[in-house]
């Protein structure tokens, strides 16, 4: 009897996922190159050098795409392969905090050999996270469903048992991020680890009674922040006083237009310029040493100023379509892994682009993360290629079980048939 053809795992690539991902990527390079090459043209270097940069970690990303795609999904839900992982990220935070050089007044960057660039170790923690939730929710599906919330945070010794097991690492790798200081990355990593709680399985009542009191908190601290101009952190806790710039500019930036609203009054000129149809690709006014960090936090501005409100819309709207998409695989899974991993990297996604875009508009204080794509950054892109193969090989092991559970359906149809005969 002839034995069927094995089916290749490329004939399980969801397009609606990689197609997006590759415009964004590709289109990125573009902006990177336009907003790029004034500070290139101002300190006499080569205008190519920061797309030939970011085009050599697209190219690698995506050979690491190939790799991960290519693994089983099982290998993934190894204790080893995490272990390693995580320990050498946590030799990264610290090398990078307490060994090399500060950069902008925060640590955070490892350069790389030959002035290749720099790697940020707490990009590489959000996709850590992600895997490292996924595994662990994952192995604790049916005593979440019997124990609540109680299993993950036992109601006995709560405070010592906070800091053991899972709990001790993700306090450890976050709060290495924290004291960079690099505060917008921390905040992120806490809400995916909090969304993916909020989706193991526990009661309702959880979730909806965390978002109630950060809906209060939030809006007391906004208060707060209005009502003191943004003076708000005391004169004693030194190391964090820089946050008062970014909440004075978030209350009013065009009260200090040459210090620290100069950022985000410029952002709204860039808007202002842009209009609905943009100046043009390349012929933005304020990336030419007016808006700092136009390559990096403050990129959407940028993209505004040339491409238009619409053309915002429209990057917006096939990132959004992303997201969307590998929500709705997560949402479908059969396989709790699985779904982790694909909510856990479409959370990843959405609130990078929400902090980013927030505190460029003015909605949020602005905290230094970089748009998803479009901002120079090679540890960026590899870090959201990373997350975006293993959502693509969560759906190709999604796709297998689900045509797995069809054969086996048909077995048994035709057994049926056959004792009916």
């Amino acid at each position: 009897m002839q034995q069927p053809k094995k089916i290749s795992k490329s004939n399980f690539l969801d397009y609606s996922i990689l197609v997006p991902y590759l415009a964004l990527a590709i289109f990125g390079l573009v902006i990177i190159f336009s907003t790029t090459v004034p500070d290139q043209i101002a300190v006499g270097a080569n205008i190519y050098k920061q797309v030939i940069s970011q085009s050599a970690f697209f190219l690698l990303s995506l050979g690491m795409m190939v790799l991960i795609y290519r693994i089983n999904i099982r290998t993934f839900q190894l204790n080893a392969l995490l272990g390693v992982f995580v320990i050498i990220e946590g030799i990264l935070l610290l090398a990078a905090r307490f060994i090399f050089k500060p950069v902008n007044g925060a640590h955070g960057w490892i350069p790389l050999p030959g002035g290749f660039g720099t790697i940020q170790p707490a990009e590489f923690l959000k996709v850590f996270i992600i895997w490292y939730m996924a595994l662990i929710l994952t192995r604790r599906q049916e005593k979440i469903a019997e124990k609540d919330l109680a299993e993950l945070f036992p109601k006995k010794n709560f405070f010592a048992n906070l800091f053991t097991g899972w709990r001790r690492w993700m306090l450890f790798l976050i709060g290495a991020v924290a004291i960079m200081p690099d505060l917008g990355n921390a905040i992120i990593c806490i809400l995916i680890v909090l969304i993916l709680i909020g989706a193991s399985g526990i009661s309702y009542r959880w979730a909806s009674g965390v978002f109630r009191i950060s809906v209060i908190v939030f809006g007391a601290f906004a208060i707060l922040v209005v009502s003191t101009a943004g003076n708000v952190i005391p004169s004693f806790m030194g190391s964090l006083r820089y946050l008062n710039n970014r909440f004075m500019a978030w209350v009013n930036p065009f009260a200090g237009l040459t210090s620290y609203g100069k950022q985000l009054a410029n952002a709204y000129y860039a808007i202002s310029n842009g209009g609905w149809t943009g100046l043009g690709l390349g012929n933005s006014i304020e990336k030419k040493g007016y808006l700092p960090f136009a390559s990096t936090d403050f990129v959407f501005p940028v993209v505004i100023e040339e491409l238009g409100i619409i053309g915002g819309f429209i990057i917006l709207g096939i990132l959004f379509f992303l997201i969307l998409r590998i929500m709705l695989v997560g949402i479908r899974a059969r396989h709790p892994f699985n779904a982790f991993i694909c909510i856990g990297t479409s959370t990843m996604l959405l609130v990078q682009t929400f902090v980013n875009v927030g505190g460029a508009i003015g909605l949020i204080p602005e905290t230094g993360v970089t748009f998803p794509f479009l901002s120079q950054g090679g540890s960026s892109l590899f870090v959201i290629s990373i997350a975006i193969a293993l959502a693509l090989n969560a759906s190709a092991h999604e796709k297998l079980l689900e045509l797995s559970a069809e054969n086996q359906l048909l077995l048994q149809q035709r057994e049926h048939s056959k004792r009916w005969k």
